[in-house]
């Protein structure tokens, strides 16, 4: 059953030379359980998809329609949200938690900040130690600073914050930057684990490995739009866009096959083109790429390239 709907999302900053279009015109679909991974560089567009989607975006406003369990979620009043869906139904990750947390409290204390925040009415204490448990941390940390904890363990209290409220979608932006590999690898299992109880989560990251091991669906950002869709599947063993080979021919081979780089740089969001935004970078361009792409079906989602116009 289809939970998660998002159908011509962009999303706009206001600067002092016009609006900067981060993400522009994204459309995917998520079903109960599933999980989706988001890709691309710097400055694509992943997080400002992820602050959309938990209606959080500082100094930026969001079109398009969002449909969570049925509802339209940008149609409804700040109130109404807050109250509806904000860490009850959906919360984040979010990202560097090495800065995260409010230094002067210890960590108990900022769990019932966002108890009382989200006006919780039941077992505070019970609900605090359930977090803290799910994320296999012991409960002596709760009477701890941030500073006397580890940065794997400043991590896993983001994300037991995150689950707080057992909300049934967790947008995870970035968990595993600045963590050793040892730390990361314990971040993943954890994600796992609660990917097979049931959870569903966005995972916005730059490692395609660590999307291969979570997500059910990816979605390829590049200069603010989505520009590939599909199958976990899919998107490793048959990538449409040359912009998602690129991005998998980037990747180290044990075999010993010298990673290959994309050259250019991303184009300005703040006077997005009306061409394909690829076109710069592109060994593959052609004429009719002189236009902004369509989206066009593929075996399990879509692709913004006029190599697949038939």
């Amino acid at each position: 059953m289809t939970f998660l709907i998002v159908n011509g999302l962009s999303s706009k900053y206001s600067s002092s030379k016009g609006p900067v279009y981060a993400v522009d015109d994204v459309d995917f679909e998520l079903q109960h359980g599933e999980s989706i991974g988001i890709a691309g560089e710097s400055a694509c567009g992943k997080s400002t998809l992820g602050l959309s989607l938990i209606r959080m975006l500082s100094g930026g406003t969001s079109e398009g329609k969002i449909t969570f369990d049925g509802e339209s979620i940008l149609d409804m009043d700040e109130s109404e949200f807050d109250a509806k869906y904000r860490w009850k139904k959906v919360s984040m990750i979010f990202q560097g938690a090495m800065n995260a947390l409010d230094p002067v409290f210890t960590i108990n204390e900022q769990f019932l900040e966002i108890l009382k925040q989200h006006g919780f009415e039941g077992d505070f204490k019970k609900t605090i130690l359930d977090a803290v448990h799910s994320v296999r941390l012991d409960e002596t940390i709760l009477k701890k600073y941030p500073h006397e904890l580890s940065g794997g363990m400043k991590q896993r209290v983001i994300i037991a914050m995150a689950l707080l409220l057992k909300p049934k979608f967790v947008i995870a932006d970035e968990p595993t930057t600045a963590l050793d590999v040892l730390t990361q690898a314990q971040i993943v299992n954890l994600l796992k684990s609660l990917k097979k109880e049931g959870m569903s989560f966005m995972l916005i990251t730059h490692d395609l490995a660590v999307l291969s091991e979570i997500a059910d669906k990816i979605g390829i950002m590049y200069g603010g739009e989505m520009v590939e869709f599909g199958s976990s599947e899919q998107i490793y063993k048959n990538p449409k866009h040359p912009y998602t080979q690129g991005l998998l021919e980037s990747i180290p081979r044990l075999n010993g096959t010298p990673p290959k780089y994309i050259k250019g740089i991303p184009p300005s969001l703040l006077d997005a083109p009306t061409e394909c935004r690829f076109i710069e970078r592109c060994p593959l361009a052609i004429e009719k790429c002189k236009t902004l792409p369509p989206k066009f079906k593929t075996e399990s989602g879509y692709v913004r390239c006029w190599l697949y116009d038939k």
